[in-house]
């Protein structure tokens, strides 16, 4: 699959699945493919991952078929420019809490490689730039992608103007940092948590736009929130999965054999 088809699937509504990827090993993409994976998320927000190791890593998951969502560390449009000339399938920015934040995002990712006054006269009237320049931007731009978290009240509370902005193709819900905001840390079964995510999910989904939501943890919460709506399941991480995974075989071993842990 690639970028294309990706958007396509995202704004239809049918499911798309994928992982956090942590590790910049050259083994890990052929695994993930093996996996089943659609697409992998590369977070620079959280994760130490510097410019050159991104790029590396985009281009071997691209070149499988796994179109890599990668998040910026900030919304900055220049944040979002660089990761995606470095292969980028898509750009997530995260904490996204005004419309204006998310129309310069689109430039960034919609209309590069204008900038500056050029690049404001466009977002205000894409008309002025002429037909071949139009058709330039799409062609070279054709498949980039753009998603925003939604994970405070205040986006909340200006989501529909923050999802009205043309160009935008998807919502992640950030349910740490969302259910901190509503005043309920971690608390991803309370009843005010489930209502945020309902009103994320209904609103995102009316304006045709890919919803998801990247849960670390229980299985049966993203399954809960799929039949709710959400079509990018964006399920836990590499180093997550390993360590449960390890912890599990090894806890197996010690118990038939008769050793104890540690």
């Amino acid at each position: 699959m690639d970028s294309i088809d990706f958007v396509a699937r995202l704004k239809s509504g049918r499911r798309l699945y994928g992982t956090s990827i942590v590790s910049s090993s050259p083994l890990w993409p052929p695994a993930v493919k093996r996996a089943g994976a659609d697409f992998v998320f590369i977070d620079t927000e959280h994760k130490p991952l510097d410019r050159a190791t991104v790029a590396e890593m985009c281009l071997a998951y691209g070149s499988l078929g796994l179109p890599p969502l990668v998040r910026i560390p900030s919304p900055d449009p220049w944040e979002a420019c660089k990761v995606l000339d470095g292969g980028a399938a898509g750009v997530l920015a995260p904490y996204i809490e005004s419309p204006e934040q998310v129309r310069q995002l689109v430039g960034a990712t919609k209309l590069r490689p204008l900038k500056g006054e050029r690049l404001e006269e466009a977002l205000n009237d894409r008309h002025c730039l002429g037909e071949e320049l139009n058709d330039y931007l799409d062609r070279r731009n054709a498949g980039g992608f753009l998603m925003i978290n939604i994970e405070s009240v205040p986006a909340l509370q200006r989501l529909d103007r923050i999802l009205a902005v043309p160009g935008l193709d998807g919502v992640v819900i950030g349910p740490h940092d969302l259910s901190v905001s509503l005043g309920i840390p971690e608390q991803y079964t309370h009843p005010r948590f489930d209502e945020a995510v309902g009103e994320i999910v209904s609103q995102v989904r009316q304006r045709g736009l890919g919803i998801g939501i990247h849960f670390p943890e229980d299985p049966d919460l993203q399954i809960k929130w799929a039949r709710q709506g959400l079509n990018v399941i964006l399920h836990s991480s590499d180093a997550r999965l390993f360590q449960q995974a390890l912890e599990r075989d090894l806890a197996a071993i010690r118990g038939a054999v008769g050793d104890e842990h540690g």
